[in-house]
């Protein structure tokens, strides 16, 4: 699908009954990482993107800013869904999620954020991942060589799938300025975007995530129809190192709606 600015966005259709449940990966991620959610939704019809300088979409894409990620999101929306949607994201994807449904509540019937608040990250996180993934000795000659520099994590296990296979070796589907361009605007709150979110949404919070307790209380607090669910396991990226948890977390919430 072509964006309104030019650019290409991926995503894969899995048929299915509608509401639609329409999922957006976190930061440096791309929709394959939700597969396994997507086969616990059996029977309904899910929409896996690859956001913006993500997976198999655009990779050097000009316009970065959260709008943008939006605009894809709507676009994606409009085109697949024939009713409003359930709207999951992860990180990065759960910030852009929640500020479609608070630009867009007649696009979305249900949001899901899995790790998410208000922003995501200091300047200094942001710096620190940034300084990371430009230390990649890419290309990778194979995917032994990526998994020997990157390790044997869930999520260092996603990246390693993901890689695209050059002349010169194995890349990541993206680009570490364009993350680092990406990530940049997460660092602003956004409580006017989450004060505004009406639909019913499920806030999930990994056991070893990223929020401390107080962010987690503020931001459930100040949201309209929030239900919280809290991982006794997993890190950040919890639809992967706890991905049983999570799967159950979602289906329940989406089950009764």
């Amino acid at each position: 699908m072509s964006a309104d600015d030019g650019i290409e966005i991926s995503y894969v259709v899995i048929d299915g009954s509608e509401p639609a449940v329409v999922i957006l990966h976190g930061l440096a991620g791309s929709g394959r990482e939700f597969l396994p959610s997507a086969h616990a939704l059996s029977g309904r019809k899910v929409v896996l993107v690859d956001q913006r300088g993500h997976g198999l979409s655009t990779r050097l894409p000009l316009d970065t800013s959260r709008e943008a990620f939006v605009r894809d999101v709507v676009a994606v929306i409009d085109r697949e869904a024939s009713s409003p949607v359930h709207l999951v994201g992860h990180s990065m994807g759960a910030h852009t999620a929640m500020i479609a449904a608070a630009a867009h509540p007649d696009l979305v019937w249900t949001l899901v954020l899995l790790e998410c608040g208000e922003r995501s990250g200091s300047d200094q996180e942001h710096a620190a991942l940034s300084e990371y993934f430009r230390s990649w000795p890419v290309p990778f000659a194979d995917r032994a060589a990526a998994a020997k520099f990157l390790g044997d994590g869930p999520l260092q296990r996603a990246w390693v799938e993901d890689m695209e296979y050059r002349a010169d070796g194995l890349h990541p589907r993206f680009d570490p300025e364009v993350m680092i361009a990406a990530i940049t605007p997460l660092a602003e709150p956004r409580w006017q975007e989450w004060s505004r979110v009406q639909a019913p949404t499920l806030v999930v919070y990994a056991g070893g995530g990223m929020f401390t307790e107080e962010q987690k209380a503020q931001f459930v607090e100040r949201g309209s129809d929030v239900t919280r669910v809290d991982l006794a396991d997993g890190s950040h990226d919890a639809h992967l190192d706890a991905s049983g948890q999570w799967k159950e977390a979602l289906t329940a919430f989406l089950d009764v709606r």
